[in-house]
């Protein structure tokens, strides 16, 4: 224990217990988010211990400098479809939407990916949507509202300005009707109700408004993880529901099926301003416990595959399972791309935190 009667070391403590105490933390709960460095801070100059950091190579783990935050798409199908609209070239997408079928969570993550493409371009789309293609109103749809959140920017409302919020709305509004007429091409297509659940929250619908949009998306596919992920979202205490309301979300996810076990997670950190007690909860780790097996098994080649590993990764070192997290550090490589990284604004940096804890607690190979 630091000694009360030095004051550098007690100024020190004050700092660590009053940093814990904002987050709603125990000293030693706090202790364990931080990396070997950032606790360091805490320790007066003249008592900081040599701190070395794990050489990750030992667990077959990429180095530190070739992580990164890039967007990676794993399905190369997608990929190659997306390369070619940027190019200048949307028949590759339009024969892979033609290709998956009724393959849904597929079909949506394909949309999605296309939809972010017109967003920046949208000169493609247009050639494709004189084809009169459905699929091209559903990638005009989706690529509305990426358009419209570009413009809204990912900042905190009170730092969007009144022209951004003016121009977002406007961009939603057309989003709205882009939807309908996806909906309307194919009606038996629940990509374009995954979009308007996305339109709903940013447009601020109601609760009985969003559900009226929900059973609309369910009555197409009960089980579709795209929307379900958009539908936490809008539970979420910071859009229009509480924690509450998306832990019951969450948990009635998880009963449907094992692919859906990953929103218990991501509901576990949308609720980090309460502490770590969400990674630990029971609730968590039952999560964990459905959904690692289907990650390695019937979720190998599903499109939320490296989504659910990441944070899988950060559960698992909160919960002291480090030989487990450092396998999932193993599938996801370089990649750092998952919001579970993104929320401090240096995914890189919070990728290797919990990288180098789940070495520092792992079996050593």
């Amino acid at each position: 224990m630091l000694s009360l009667f030095n004051s550098q070391r007690r100024k020190a403590a004050i700092a660590l217990v009053k940093a814990a105490k904002v987050r709603g933390m125990s000293v030693e709960d706090y202790a364990k988010t931080l990396s070997p460095e950032e606790l360091a801070q805490y320790v007066p100059q003249d008592d900081k211990p040599k701190v070395e950091m794990p050489d990750v190579a030992l667990w077959g783990l990429p180095p530190d400098k070739e992580v990164t935050a890039a967007k990676f798409v794993a399905d190369a199908r997608v990929a190659e479809a997306v390369t070619a609209y940027r190019a200048g070239d949307w028949q590759p997408g339009a024969a892979l939407l033609a290709g998956l079928g009724t393959d849904w969570d597929r079909r949506a993550f394909a949309v999605q990916q296309l939809g972010d493409a017109a967003a920046d371009d949208d000169a493609p789309l247009k050639e494709w949507q004189a084809s009169g293609s459905a699929d091209a109103a559903a990638v005009n749809a989706q690529g509305l509202v990426a358009l419209a959140w570009q413009i809204r920017s990912g900042l905190t409302p009170e730092h969007v300005s009144e022209e951004q919020w003016a121009g977002f709305f406007r961009v939603l509004e057309d989003a709205e009707a882009a939807t309908h007429a996806a909906v309307e091409a194919a009606p038996e297509d629940p990509t374009p109700w995954c979009t308007m659940l996305t339109v709903a929250r940013g447009r601020q619908y109601g609760n009985d408004d969003f559900r009226a949009v929900w059973a609309e998306l369910v009555a197409r596919d009960p089980l579709h993880r795209p929307a379900h992920e958009q539908a936490l979202q809008y539970w979420c205490a910071k859009w229009f529901g509480s924690h509450e309301q998306m832990f019951a979300f969450a948990d009635e996810a998880l009963d449907k099926a094992p692919k859906l076990a990953g929103l218990t997670l991501v509901a576990a950190h949308e609720a980090e301003d309460k502490g770590v007690e969400a990674w630990k909860s029971d609730r968590t780790k039952l999560a964990l416990d459905v959904v690692l097996p289907w990650l390695d098994g019937e979720g190998r080649d599903h499109p939320a595959n490296l989504r659910d590993r990441a944070y899988a990764a950060k559960a698992l070192v909160a919960n002291d399972r480090c030989d487990e997290a450092v396998e999932q550090f193993k599938v996801l490589g370089v990649h750092a791309d998952a919001l579970v990284w993104a929320y401090t604004g240096r995914p890189e940096r919070e990728f290797l935190k919990t990288r180098y804890l789940a070495c520092y607690g792992a079996t050593r190979p």
